[in-house]
């Protein structure tokens, strides 16, 4: 679902290379064994706005604020009901947890970023 600025005082002027938190007016009580991910939309990355991917628990019980970056050389101006990001609810996998001495041998092993290719 859209996640809606709420700014019923004033826009938010976002300055080149600046960040803000944006409340979106909005809480939201989740059932157990899920989470919401805010996730950025594809409208706001293009004009080099990027909102970071983020977890809310289901714990949590207050305004949902997403946190946005103006990572272009423009002022951006942030209005009252400008959709800012998406919310995605997603069940959570709690798993047991074992601490060992080694893992398990793969083909990748412990190969890390870009060692898979292009």
């Amino acid at each position: 679902m859209d996640l809606h600025a709420y700014l019923p005082d004033a826009p938010v002027h976002l300055e080149p290379g600046k960040q803000t938190r944006i409340f979106t007016g909005i809480a939201i009580e989740l059932p157990a064994g899920h989470e919401a991910q805010v996730r950025p939309r594809s409208g706001m990355t293009k004009n080099g706005l990027v909102v970071p991917i983020g977890t809310i628990d289901n714990g949590y019980r207050g305004d949902i604020g997403v946190v946005v970056f103006n990572h272009s050389f423009q002022y951006h101006i942030i209005r009252h009901g400008d959709r800012i990001a998406q919310l995605v609810v997603c069940p959570v996998a709690y798993p047991d947890v074992v601490e060992v001495e080694e893992l398990s041998e793969t083909e990748r092993g412990n190969d890390g970023f870009g060692s898979t290719g292009v």
